[in-house]
């Protein structure tokens, strides 16, 4: 039985089924960072969790916390088409669906003129960031559509609207993420949205891997998440091709 069976069956089998009060959110990316605060911000409201991350630890240790059977994390690589579609599957077979999605799966590349970036670098950046967001949209945006509802936020940043030095390949994929959401948006039927997030400035290792240690005077995913979670959950239809920032989260910093 593969891994996916496996999971899958773990999941049809458990009683817990979410409240009609509950959402459904898919999240890519949910090993670390962003993504994994958000996992849990959002699993503490009581919504239903669905993550991808290529890292099977920490996906373990993620299931750990979040302590409820209700939830699929699923080892997957969104580079891959063919691993985005075998978590489309599994997710139809278990009736999840998601109602949201957040394309949150990212990388940047090393401090570097564009120049001395080599091609495995771009590639993986370029890969991961735009062609990951693709595959997820290309297997999920159908489902919703039967559906007839669904949120998408495509995680952008504030280097997808300006140019930052040495990181010009995460520009470019930040710069196609919001093209490809304000383009997507106009292909949308009535009802969806997708919008382009900028999520800030926060403490991860991608602004570490960045700016270094000046990294540490922003604020932490956990406390971003509790801003993010209420910005997602309140987005409409209404909100279709929108460039959206979580502003101000500096303002959650003390307790």
């Amino acid at each position: 039985m593969s891994q996916a069976t496996q999971m899958a069956s773990t999941l049809s089998e458990s009683s817990r089924i979410p409240t009609n009060a509950s959402r459904i959110v898919l999240i890519t990316g949910v090993s670390k960072g962003l993504g994994r605060a958000l996992a849990l911000e959002l699993a503490n409201r009581g919504h239903t969790i669905i993550g991808c991350s290529r890292d099977q630890p920490k996906l373990d240790s993620l299931r750990h916390q979040l302590s409820s059977n209700n939830h699929l994390l699923f080892n997957a690589n969104v580079r891959s088409n063919d691993s985005v579609e075998e978590l489309a599957r599994v997710v139809v077979q278990n009736k999840l669906v998601p109602d949201i999605i957040v394309n949150n799966a990212a990388v940047i590349n090393r401090n570097r003129n564009l120049w001395e970036v080599d091609v495995e670098e771009f590639d993986n950046v370029i890969d991961t960031n735009v062609k990951g967001t693709a595959n997820l949209l290309r297997h999920f945006i159908p489902l919703m559509i039967q559906n007839k509802h669904g949120i998408i936020i495509n995680m952008s940043s504030m280097a997808g609207r300006n140019g930052i030095i040495h990181i010009a390949p995460y520009c470019a994929s930040k710069w196609a993420v919001e093209g490809l959401s304000k383009s997507v948006a106009k292909e949308l039927p009535e009802g969806m949205a997708v919008v382009a997030l900028d999520p800030g400035l926060i403490n991860t290792d991608m602004l570490v891997s960045f700016s270094g240690s000046s990294a540490s005077k922003y604020l932490t995913p956990e406390r971003w998440a509790i801003k993010a979670a209420t910005l997602i959950l309140d987005l409409k239809a209404s909100d279709n091709g929108a460039s959206l920032t979580v502003k101000d989260p500096t303002e959650l910093s003390s307790p």
